[in-house]
Parts: C-alpha cells; structure tokens; sequence
C-alpha cells in the first residue's frame, strides 16, 4: 500500500472521504506547486511539464479539485447531466474519475445573469466533473501563472484583490510629478473572443485536456451550439486562462517606453500599467503619446489574441476629470489626488437598498434588517480603504428616510413619535438605530435582537498594498504573506 493509499485505509467509500488527510494532500501538492513555481523561473520547461503531469496525476491533487467543487456555493448546481456529488461516498468515488485517459468534457449549460447595464451576461455551467478536471488542472497551473503574470495585475488572482488594483492606481497618479493623463481601457467581450488557437500555442498546460475544453461548446434550449473562441465564463480554469491571454502587455510598454534623452534632456513619459481581469489603465505624460503611440500598440498586443478594445469604454481623461475604475472615482483635487466612492457606484448601491425596502414592504423588521445587514456591510466594507466618509454620511441619511417611508407606510394612521419609538431605539447616550428589542417592549428589556449596520460607523482602514512581485506559491515569500494574514485579521477585528 502506497502513502497515498495508506491516508484512506476505511474500505466504506463514506468512511474512506471522513479520513482523507487533508492537511497532508495540502501539504504534498503545495510542496509540488512550490518545485514548479522553481522550475519556471530557472526557465526548465521540460521540467515543469513533468511536474504538471505528477501534480494532475496524483491522488493529493485529485482529491483537493474534488473538495474545492464540493465545498464552495456552486456546490448544489448541477451541469447537464443534472448531477451532483452531495454525500461522502460520491465525493471519494469521484476522485478515481478525474483521469485523463478517456476523459471527453461535456457540454456546458448556458444560463444568464443580469449586468449592471440591463444587459444579460451568459454564463457556462460545467458538469461536477468537468469542474473537478479544470480544478485539478488549475493546480498545476496557477504557480505558473503566477509566476509570468504581469506585475500590476490583479483580478482572479491568488492573494490579490480590488484594493491592491486600486492602491497602485494611486501610486502612480497620485504623486506631485505623477502622469496627468490616464487611458482607460476595456476589451470588448474578453471571455467570449480569445482565439482558440492563441491560447493552444502559448498556455502551459495539457495541450489536449484544453482542447477538449475549449471545444465542449454549450447547451441551450435543448440545442447544442459550437465554441469557435473564446473560454466559457462559469468555468473555474477560465479566469486564470484569461490572464495568461492578457499577460505581457505591462513588460511590452516598459520595454517600449522608457526613459531617454531628447534635446539633450530626459525625458520619463511615465507610462504604467495597472490591470483587474479585463479592464487596465494606462498613464502617459500626455495625450498624445497615449492616443498616437500607446493605444495603438495595446489595439495590435489584443489582435494577436483575437480580441480588441471597446470604443464605447476606452477614452482619455486628465486626472483633474477623475476615470473610475472597479467602482471607485480617483480625482485631483488641488495638489492632492483622492479616491471616493464613484457616483455610478453609489447610485447603484443605493437603488439596491431602495429596491429591497420596497419588496419587503410587507416584511417583519428583524427579517427586513436579515436582508439589508449583508448589502450594506459588505458596501461598506468594500469602500473602507478610501476617501468615503462623506459617502457613508450620505448613505445613512438615505437609507433612513427610505426606512421611514417604509415605516410611515405601515402605519400610515399612527402619530409621527408612534412610529419613532416603534422602530427606533438607543441605548444608554448613543444614537438612534433601526433595531428590534428583546420583547418587543422598551421598557421591559434594554437589549436589541436585531439592528441595522450604519455605514456612518464603518472605521476607515488604510489598505496595504501587495508587493507587486510576490508569489504565494514561491517558498520564499511564505513568511511575507503569513505576515499580511495577520493584518487582515487585525483589520477585519476593528
């Protein structure tokens, strides 16, 4: 019996799933994706194909894909097939299906999601097993991805987030001698355009698995449609195949536009490069350059992988305009740049909270504030790391006359103080809050059950910035990010 046999020695299937040593297949596959993150660097290709195929191979790598598909919200949607992996004994019965010999992916069933604009957004939904395929082969995947990626590239990646995108953004144009103009970029249906061909020539990983992939196609009324291009949403691998298609735009303009002498001065045109998935800024001294020099390179970098900007939301701005970017407005004002919660933001949460209030009209206030608690908390916390005082103001006084009307709503023949006293309570010499009491009566207990989050109350939170070279899966930042683990637990205790 082999160590990886010996961890599940139970022979009841249910049994065998209970006893998996999770902490030892953690172990054996990071130690694996730590030799790979090794191997790229040192440029050993041949290498790092060996070790792919040992990680996808291995029952470790097998039975984390499975936990991850088991474990996360998407657990109880099935594919086409209608299957789902609910008990212990499908789950360990599983991991001896993820094999590559014979493996046929089916096709994906297309569902839509509403966008911010209106618009519907298709989404692609694997079958449990095909998202355990493309699970495991992330595995093996992600610590070269994370390797090559650009450096100032933030979405969909391990360790990295929203917050990150938007401290750099400030880093370089928030400086006294920062560039004064800003291109802001879009690529026009990214996940639904990525050549095909592209991606089988320059993604290290199993060339034939990704075929497979690539060329399920999807289901849709009942009817089976061919992908010619592009990588389906709703996949787990997606993501990070869409990075590696968008990686080296960052090195191109730094090995493109750097420092030189012109007149016998130096001249810095100050371009850098800041990405989350598929939207990017790019700096420049000024908009000429941007325009006439810089656009068009990005337009030629993009044509190569079958996609190209969107006219409708690639423009030019001066920073005294302000751009937004991942919901948030970075503006000078004088001498000093700020980053605010963005108006189209704002108007959004709001409608949202709005929107909620009135479909629960009828509701019970403890179950009302159930549903606005998360909607707000999580507003609030998303916009801690910046300038969102004033905006957080605002919200209150928004989401309180909104309360009110609901309220008045109700009781529509009862006096003003009624209502106040009704849905509104303080403790000792605090304010107001929209809370329920323990007993339904004031008097008879002080102690609320349930009470409505005040964005007003949110504390701001400067945000630590990833460095922009650290890699999760390279041995020697381990102690970096145990580090910044630390302060996000400090942060998130305040």
């Amino acid at each position: 019996m082999n160590v990886e046999q010996s961890m599940c020695a139970a022979s009841d299937p249910a049994a065998q799933w209970e006893q998996v040593n999770w902490s030892r297949c953690e172990h054996m596959v990071r130690r694996l994706q730590a030799r790979i993150v090794k191997a790229t660097q040192e440029g050993r290709h041949n290498k790092v194909r060996a070790l792919q195929w040992l990680l996808t191979h291995s029952f470790s790598g097998r039975a984390m894909a499975v936990k991850r598909v088991t474990h996360n919200k998407g657990k109880n949607t099935p594919g086409v097939d209608r299957a789902i992996w609910s008990t212990p004994a499908s789950r360990y019965k599983a991991i001896d299906t993820l094999r590559r010999r014979g493996y046929q992916p089916q096709p994906l069933r297309r569902v839509y999601i509403p966008k911010a604009n209106g618009k519907q957004r298709p989404l692609g939904i694997p079958t449990m097993k095909d998202r355990a395929m493309q699970a495991l082969y992330l595995l093996a995947l992600l610590p070269v991805a994370e390797t090559t990626a650009d450096l100032n590239s933030y979405g969909f990646r391990p360790e990295r987030s929203t917050a990150d995108a938007i401290e750099q953004c400030f880093n370089v144009v928030g400086m006294r001698n920062s560039a004064q103009w800003v291109l802001e970029g879009d690529i026009r249906g990214c996940f639904d355009n990525i050549s095909h061909a592209w991606m089988l020539d320059h993604i290290p990983t199993d060339k034939d698995v990704l075929r497979k992939w690539l060329k399920a196609g999807f289901m849709e009324d009942r009817k089976l449609f061919a992908t010619e291009a592009g990588t389906p949403q709703g996949g787990i691998i997606s993501p990070t195949l869409a990075n590696l298609t968008l990686d080296g735009l960052e090195h191109l303009l730094k090995q493109t536009f750097r420092n030189k002498k012109v007149g016998g001065k130096m001249h810095n045109p100050k371009v850098n490069f800041v990405r989350y998935a598929d939207d990017f800024i790019i700096t420049g001294s000024s908009k000429e350059l941007l325009e006439n020099e810089v656009k068009p390179m990005v337009e030629r970098f993009l044509l190569e992988r079958g996609l190209q900007l969107s006219p409708e939301k690639t423009c030019i701005t001066h920073i005294e305009n302000g751009f937004d970017f991942l919901g948030q407005n970075l503006r000078r004002h004088g001498k000093k740049v700020l980053t605010t919660p963005s108006k189209k933001n704002m108007h959004a949460f709001l409608e949202k909270v709005r929107g909620a209030i009135k479909r629960n009209s009828t509701a019970n206030q403890a179950n009302l504030i159930g549903i606005l608690n998360p909607v707000i908390r999580g507003w609030a916390n998303y916009h801690r790391h910046i300038v969102a005082s004033s905006a957080f103001q605002r919200a209150e006084m928004v989401i309180w006359r909104s309360l009110w009307r609901w309220a008045k709503h109700r009781h529509w023949k009862k006096p003003t103080a009624w209502i106040a006293n009704r849905y509104w309570h303080r403790l000792g010499n605090g304010r107001h809050m929209f809370a329920v009491m323990a007993g339904g009566n004031v008097r008879r207990s002080r102690a609320m059950v349930a009470w409505l989050v005040n964005p007003a109350k949110t504390p701001i939170w400067r945000h630590v910035k990833v460095k922009s070279n650290a890699n999760p899966f390279d041995q020697n930042w381990r102690g970096y990010f145990e580090t910044r683990k630390s302060l996000k637990r400090a942060s998130s205790n305040r």
